[in-house]
């Protein structure tokens, strides 16, 4: 029996976030941490596997190996040595920082088919897997395709050019590198929280409009019968927590399809002013992730990015990351 959420059932489970009211005040959470005091104590946020983990990891694929990786879960995955350590990084993304770097996992010496599988099983461990569009991929390849990033329905990751600041439709993103690129590629997150306080204390105009709607582009992934856009409002606040969808790149391009009326002024400097922050060193902090390195990032409390990269030349081995959406709650 499949073990995961449709790609709908995920972004409907994603989207339904409580919304009470437009907070008047700068909001206290962990996930509205500084750039500057993460780069300087990467240790409270990175965590490496030791030995006992990637024994522990093997023998559960080896137990496993008969499985399709689309029949994989957590019972048929054991791992009770690393459960304690995921139930932290769980608590980490569910109401904590927001994001956590796992680093270690064997990937050269395992190949890309052995990661995959322990790298979708952690996934079950930490939350319920979900497809990542309609086709229903399950893991996505992020690598350079090639495709015309000039294309307006493309999507980015499939190129080697920078990626705008963006949630995705799940609770969690996790990215697992397989191999870097030559130069650049860096990931780039920022706390969504943290872009809010300040906005709050020197712009309290803009930072309501994050509380009405905005249209989304869906990229051609959409029915015929459908509207290529539909209204989403970024931030929804409830119980003392922000939590906000943020996708400035397909904010920007709904707008541009005939028939759509332009965006009123005050969300166009919302957009403009949100990447500006976000842009900020003061607010974003980079990784540049190594192989075997696993980043998960919650898409309530945070923002990410990517930078251009140069692959290698032809003949060695070009940049690869995995990536696994996660909702954080039980499927029903």
């Amino acid at each position: 029996m499949a073990q995961f959420r449709a790609f709908r059932a995920q972004a409907f489970h994603y989207m339904m976030r409580s919304h009470d009211s437009v907070p008047k005040e700068p909001i206290d959470h962990p996930a509205a941490w500084d750039a500057q005091a993460m780069r300087e104590a990467p240790e409270c946020w990175q965590y490496a596997l030791s030995d006992a983990d990637i024994a522990e990891l093997e023998a559960a694929l080896e137990a496993s190996a008969a499985l399709p990786i689309e029949e994989i879960s957590r019972s048929s995955f054991p791992l009770t040595g690393l459960s304690e350590r995921i139930k932290d990084w769980k608590a980490i993304l569910h109401d904590g920082r927001g994001f956590v770097l796992v680093t270690g996992l064997p990937v050269e010496r395992w190949g890309e088919v052995q990661s995959s599988r322990a790298y979708w099983a952690l996934g079950h461990h930490l939350g319920v897997p979900g497809a990542q569009n309609p086709q229903g991929e399950l893991l996505g390849h992020v690598r350079d395709y090639g495709e015309e990033s000039a294309d307006p329905n493309v999507r980015r990751y499939r190129t080697a050019g920078d990626i705008a600041f963006h949630c995705d439709a799940a609770d969690v993103v996790g990215l697992l590198c397989l191999h870097p690129a030559k130069k650049g590629g860096e990931s780039r997150i920022a706390s969504s929280i943290s872009i809010f306080n300040r906005l709050q204390r020197d712009e309290p105009e803009l930072s309501a409009r994050l509380f009405e709607p905005v249209l989304l582009d869906r990229r051609g992934e959409h029915s015929a019968e459908e509207s290529p856009v539909f209204p989403i409002q970024p931030a929804c606040y409830s119980g003392g927590v922000l939590r906000t969808f943020w996708h400035s790149e397909y904010f920007r391009s709904a707008y541009q399809h005939d028939g759509i009326p332009p965006i009123d002024d005050a969300g166009k400097t919302l957009l403009d002013r949100y990447e500006a922050l976000a842009m900020d060193s003061e607010f974003h902090l980079d990784m540049e992730l190594k192989a075997g390195d696993m980043q998960f990032i919650s898409n309530h409390f945070t923002v990410h990015s990517r930078t251009a990269y140069e692959d290698w030349a032809e003949g060695g081995k070009a940049r690869h990351l995995l990536r696994l959406w996660l909702s954080l709650e039980e499927a029903q």
